[in-house]
C-alpha cells in the first residue's frame, strides 16, 4: 500500500469506467453513463455502436469523456480501416480512442508495420483533438516485445500505452505495468486494463505506474475506496 492515501474521487478520476461485452445492451449502456455521471469517472469506454447514445447521456456532463475501441479486440484490421474507424467514432463524439495495435506484426519484428499502423490512428486522433491509447495484449507478448511497442507509441506520439483488451489470456499485471512505466518514462500515459476488479489491485497498479486504469468494476473499487479512508472524502457527494 502506498504511502500517499487516494481518495475516492482521486479514485474515480483514473478510472475507464468500461462495458465491452458484445452482449451489452443500450439499456446496460445507459446505466453506465448515469454511474459515469454519479462517480465522475474519467471516461466511459464503449464499443463503436454506442458511442453517440453515450454522447447523448453525457452531454451536459463537462467531465467524463466517451471513450471507444479501435482494432479492437484483435488488432487485425488494416490500418486504413483502423483509421476510418477513428474518423467516425470521432464524429460521433468519441474523445479517447484505445487502439489495438498489430499483434502479429509486433511478434515478428515489423517496426514498420508497427509504427505506420499505430500512427495512423494517433494523427486522426490528435488532428481532432482526441486521445490515443495502445494497446498492447502484454498476455501475448515477451517483455521484449512489449518494451518495443511502448517504444514506437511513444515516437509516433500516442498519449498511453495499455497493457490489455480485458479478451486475451490474462490482463494487466504489476510487473508489466511497472516495465511499461520504465520504458516510456515519466511523461506518457500507462493504462492498467483487465482484471483490475479492486482498490487494492488499482492501488498496486497506480504504484507501478499506471496514471489510468481500465475497469468494469469502478462503483465496487469507488466504493472500498469510500470504505478506506470515509473522513477524507465526506465532501466527495458520492
Amino acid at each position: 500500500m502506498a504511502e500517499t492515501p487516494l481518495s475516492a474521487h482521486d479514485v474515480a478520476r483514473l478510472i475507464d469506467h468500461t462495458l465491452l461485452k458484445p452482449e451489452a445492451t443500450p439499456a446496460q449502456i445507459v446505466q453506465l453513463c448515469a454511474e459515469a455521471r454519479e462517480y465522475r469517472f474519467a471516461s466511459v469506454c464503449v464499443n463503436p455502436v454506442y458511442v453517440r447514445l453515450c454522447v447523448e447521456q453525457l452531454q451536459d456532463v463537462d467531465d467524463v469523456a466517451v471513450c471507444t475501441v479501435i482494432g479492437f479486440p484483435l488488432g487485425a484490421n488494416l490500418s486504413t480501416v483502423k483509421a476510418f474507424e477513428a474518423e467516425r467514432a470521432i464524429a460521433d463524439g468519441a474523445r479517447e480512442l484505445d487502439m489495438v495495435l498489430p499483434i502479429g506484426a509486433l511478434k515478428a519484428g515489423d517496426r514498420d508495420t508497427l509504427h505506420s499502423d499505430i500512427a495512423a490512428v494517433v494523427e486522426v486522433a490528435h488532428a481532432h483533438g482526441a486521445l490515443c491509447k495502445v494497446i498492447l495484449e502484454t498476455a501475448l507478448l515477451t517483455d521484449t516485445e512489449k518494451v518495443l511497442a511502448c517504444q514506437v507509441a511513444q515516437e509516433v506520439g500516442a498519449d498511453f500505452v495499455k497493457t490489455s483488451t480485458g479478451f486475451g489470456p490474462g490482463g494487466a499485471t504489476v510487473e508489466d505495468v511497472a516495465l511499461m512505466r520504465r520504458t516510456v518514462g515519466p511523461e506518457m500515459g500507462v493504462k492498467a486494463a483487465g482484471g483490475v476488479r479492486t482498490y487494492a489491485t488499482l492501488r498496486a497498479m497506480v504504484d507501478a505506474g499506471a496514471t489510468r486504469i481500465g475497469a468494469s468494476a469502478g462503483v465496487r473499487i469507488v466504493q472500498e475506496a469510500l470504505e478506506q479512508a470515509p473522513s477524507s472524502d465526506a465532501d466527495t457527494g458520492y
